[in-house]
Order: C-alpha cells, then sequence, then structure tokens
C-alpha cells in the first residue's frame, strides 16, 4: 500500500504477523480476544481488522457480530482467520459482516494480497459514499442465467458437488461455471465471488 495502513489483529497468539506486517508498511496494534478488541476500537480508528475465529472470552464470530453492530466499526473491513476450512460458517460468516478469509496455515504473501484488495475496496467504496449511483452501477460483466444459478446455490454454502445435484449438471461444468463467474467479477476465489454477488444483489 502506498499510505501507511493502521491494523488490529486480533489473536491470542500474535507474535508472527505482530512482528511480520510492519516491515510491509503496516502499523500494527493487537488484542489478545474479543473483549479487549472491543475496548481498542471504541478509542481509535483502524483501516482492516484482522480477526481470529478461535480465541478465550469472545470468539471471532461474536466479536465480529459486535463490530457490525456498533455504528462506528459497522463498515470497517474485516479479514478472519480460521484454521477450519468448513464452507458453510465462511459464507455464515460473509452474511454476518466478514469481508474475506484467510485459512490457516497460509503463507505471508497470500494475505498480504488479500489484505492490500480489501484495503483497496475499501477505499473506493469510501470515495463512492457521496455517489451512491456510481457505486450501484460499478461495471461487472453479466453473468449468464445459469452463472447466476451456481452463484445462488453458492451463496447459500452449497459446494461444487451438491450444485451439480441440483442443477443436473457433472461436477467439472460446475467448476467451469465458477471459474467463468471469478473472471466476470475479478475475483480469485469463492469467497469474494459470494461477497459480491450478496453486494450487488447478482443473486437476487
Amino acid at each position: 500500500m502506498s499510505e501507511l495502513a493502521n491494523i488490529l489483529l486480533v489473536d491470542d497468539n500474535p507474535k508472527y504477523l505482530k512482528d511480520a506486517l510492519p516491515f510491509y508498511g503496516y502499523n500494527v496494534q493487537t488484542a489478545l480476544d474479543g473483549v479487549q478488541a472491543l475496548n481498542i476500537l471504541g478509542k481509535n480508528h483502524f483501516d482492516l481488522i484482522l480477526l481470529d475465529v478461535m480465541m478465550p472470552n469472545m470468539n471471532g464470530w461474536e466479536t465480529l457480530k459486535a463490530i457490525r453492530k456498533n455504528p462506528k466499526t459497522k463498515y470497517t473491513p474485516v479479514i478472519m482467520i480460521t484454521a477450519v476450512n468448513e464452507e458453510q460458517k465462511m459464507i455464515s460468516g460473509l452474511k454476518i459482516g466478514a469481508d474475506d478469509y484467510i485459512i490457516k496455515p497460509f503463507i505471508l504473501p497470500n494475505l498480504l494480497a488479500r489484505m492490500e484488495a480489501v484495503l483497496r475496496r475499501s477505499k473506493w467504496q469510501t470515495q463512492n459514499l457521496n455517489n451512491p449511483s456510481q457505486f450501484n452501477n460499478k461495471i461487472i460483466s453479466p453473468l449468464t442465467t445459469r452463472e447466476k444459478e451456481v452463484l445462488t446455490l453458492a451463496s447459500k454454502g452449497a459446494n461444487n458437488k451438491e450444485i451439480a445435484e441440483k442443477l443436473c449438471l457433472m461436477e467439472v461444468t460446475v467448476k467451469s461455471h465458477m471459474n467463468n463467474i471469478f473472471k466476470k467479477l475479478n475475483v480469485s476465489n469463492r469467497t469474494q465471488a459470494v461477497l459480491i454477488a450478496m453486494n450487488s444483489q447478482l443473486t437476487e
């Protein structure tokens, strides 16, 4: 990022990221659990929150709910850090208000790329808050009817096999549709595609 971003790292074992992120130009403050995080958020502004799911006292899901209920932090970007790759939980998290996910164990370049993407999207949205029509008319390549059906089921937590069964397709065909969706929405993964679909009402 060209500008320094303030990051709140919420993790009961923060040492690795706390030490690594400053080398890439990020200002990092840490909280060891959700309770401490909410207290810090009440007194400081952050550009992005990295939120671990499994923590003592108050887990990541409950913390995320509290963040989204607070008008001050309602729109602060949040990337969830989880050791469990469960699609249904990830979709539920998106509905609560997560902006993206990173699965442990992860490589640092992957996390950095996701952080930069979320920060860019947040900055763009902030710049366009006074012009809602411009935000709503963001150019996204139109999806076909079948692609919308695939994305709708994905948004409900269905995996490729389940989508194939419900739409009477081969699983490889579903994968092809998903790849086309990624290209049209200019995203790199299923989580980001579902997030854009929900924000842009593509599946309604």
